[in-house]
């Protein structure tokens, strides 16, 4: 096997796997969505008493009897049932914050405690809007609101004898009779149970979208946010920005189905009563002034106008019921991976990482572990974590070296076999003689053979490091530990670029330091190509996040040192050498002194 095509094919396939992602990530979004302040519709319904503002109503804490199925609402009570005025309820635990009204019975806020958002606030889960539905909102099957959404319900609070929270919403009046309750439970899941005659006519809608993204957010190119569902085949998902037309799912096989971004998850779990899902497109409209957006449903490309074309799109996921009465179980909060494999849903499947995830999922452990119990900082465990697989790995790559010092060595008789053979590889009308061109492979392969080198040895080490970087690559890029992980200094998020850039010209420089000292090519365009190289990868890692930029500025350091430790062994080795050859010179010379 040539050499110069194996070390070409290397750093080609290297180049292109990582210019891949790069250059091909998920399309970012035609226009970035507008941000808007809280809805104040809902602020300024109106009460009982002219002019005061809506009842927070916090959850109640007296014990009350555990929760048990109820009979239909319409079953309870005959007369009109509905509120006087609009009431929020408030369940607060130590992971989250979420609001309820009992304007339509929806989910105003779902503000996750540990988690910040861009303007230091906890991230809310729930998108901000001008207009219902909500999540757990009701919508007509083509994602238009339902009326029901602008009735006021009765509330009834308990803690049930578990300790779950429980809200109970219900409405009896002209726009017809529903029932809905809420059950949050101690394990992050909550029940919800939604009675409504004629199921054909209603939905309930989850969404858009997951959290308020930041400007910065939302131009990034490798940010991920689709819809995502479990099929008894596989795990799926749908880009907002790729769906034109409703998407129908059916429920048979349905493990679960949501929204999701790369760190965040809203997801429900059909129990009972579920048809199937449907996966509407809306465009995100602003108003006028910008201060809210509602969401226009879309039927299909073809009916909108060239400049509803260049607004954001999102996702409504809309929960078909198969009967009047449905359940299911929903989660909102981070993509926790070890929390949501507790779970007995399969739910940990959103974390998404990808190809790699046999290698990915080990060094998510492993940087728990070290995070844990070693270092309290997530920067130091990658560097850690860099260091043992280096040791893991230095027996082949030991091997590697030493295969490449060999080479270096050879490189003379190579080219004095390609001399002998350059003015036979092609024949008087240029085209290539194959006969020759066997007959100089032959002589290479034996030479290598005679000297024991192996021409691919040299290639081994970056074959073994690209699987490694892009599980780092993938890891980064989904586990919610690592989002906002500060390191030191500026670096302050360990899943983003270094907003100076300042790492990724250092991890370029010590690349160059390290092929500098790394045995050389024989071949003229392979030590061109490998000297491009450190100037990709700079320009490459400029936009990938710091925590990679992290792992292969180690790892290049660790080279680096690796190859100065190898430069004094094999410098010893030549003064002892010469050390010895002297000695033997020395006693030769007194041996020719005593004969004469």
């Amino acid at each position: 096997m040539d050499t110069k095509r194996l070390l070409i094919a290397a750093a080609l396939s290297m180049a292109v796997m990582l210019a891949w992602s790069y250059f091909f990530p998920p399309p970012e979004p035609p226009l970035r969505q507008a941000q808007t302040s809280e809805p104040a519709a809902l602020e300024e319904v109106a009460a009982a008493v002219p002019g005061e503002p809506p009842e927070t109503v916090p959850a109640k804490v007296e014990e009350l009897a555990p929760i048990v199925a109820d009979e239909p609402a319409d079953e309870v009570d005959q007369e009109s049932m509905s509120a006087d005025r609009e009431e929020r309820a408030v369940v607060e635990t130590a992971e989250f914050r979420a609001e309820l009204t009992n304007l339509g019975a929806q989910l105003l806020s779902y503000q996750l405690l540990n988690h910040k958002s861009a303007d230091g606030g906890p991230v809310d889960l729930v998108r901000r809007r001008g207009e219902s539905p909500y999540p757990f909102g009701l919508a007509t099957p083509q994602g238009g609101p339902s009326p029901l959404n602008e009735v006021l319900y009765q509330v009834e609070q308990m803690r049930s004898a578990t300790g779950d929270q429980q809200i109970t919403y219900r409405y009896r009046g002209p726009e017809g009779t529903v029932e809905k309750r809420f059950v949050f439970r101690g394990d992050g899941m909550i029940e919800v149970k939604v009675v409504l005659s004629d199921p054909n006519a209603w939905t309930v809608a989850i969404g858009p979208g997951v959290r308020n993204p930041s400007e910065e957010e939302q131009e990034n190119r490798f940010a991920r946010r689709s819809a995502v569902y479990k099929t008894v085949e596989d795990v799926e998902r749908e880009d907002p920005n790729r769906t034109w037309s409703p998407q129908q799912i059916s429920a048979i096989g349905l493990s679960w189905a949501g929204l999701e971004d790369s760190y965040f998850l809203m997801a429900v779990v059909p129990e009972e009563g579920v048809g199937g899902v449907i996966l509407q497109p809306v465009l995100v409209v602003p108003s006028v002034d910008g201060t809210d957006v509602r969401f226009k449903p879309i039927r299909g490309k073809d009916e909108l106008s060239d400049a509803e074309k260049d607004l954001a799109r999102e996702l409504f996921v809309l929960i078909q019921p198969s009967a009047e009465t449905m359940k299911v179980l929903a989660y909102l909060g981070p993509k926790e991976y070890a929390h949501l494999a507790s779970l007995p849903y399969g739910l940990e499947e959103t974390v998404n990482l990808g190809f790699f995830k046999p290698l990915s999922l080990p060094l998510m452990w492993g940087l728990a572990w070290i995070y844990d119990n070693v270092v309290s900082n997530y920067g130091w465990a990658i560097i850690l974590m860099t260091i043992l697989i280096r040791i893991l790995l230095f027996p082949l790559t030991h091997k590697s070296t030493v295969s490449m010092q060999k080479m270096q060595k050879l490189n003379p008789k190579i080219q004095g076999i390609r001399q002998k053979y350059k003015g036979k590889l092609k024949d008087k009308q240029g085209r290539p003689n194959a006969e020759m061109q066997r007959k100089m492979n032959e002589e290479t392969m034996a030479l290598y053979k005679t000297e024991g080198v192996s021409p691919a040895g040299g290639c081994l080490p970056m074959f073994l490091q690209i699987p490694v970087l892009f599980a780092f690559y993938t890891l980064l890029t989904a586990s919610i530990e690592l989002r906002g992980a500060p390191w030191i200094l500026w670096i302050q998020d360990l899943s983003a670029k270094d907003p100076y850039y300042v790492l990724p010209i250092i991890m370029g420089a010590s690349q160059f330091v390290q092929q500098k000292m790394t045995p050389a090519a024989g071949d003229p365009m392979q030590r061109r190509m490998f000297a491009m190289m450190p100037i990709f990868f700079t320009v490459l890692f400029l936009g990938f996040p710091s925590g990679l930029v992290i792992y292969w500025l180690t790892n290049n350091l660790l080279g680096i040192a690796q190859s100065y430790a190898y430069k004094r062994h094999r410098e010893k080795k030549e003064e002892e050498a010469k050390e010895a050859s002297g000695g033997k010179r020395s006693e030769r010379g007194k041996k020719k002194e005593a004969s004469k």
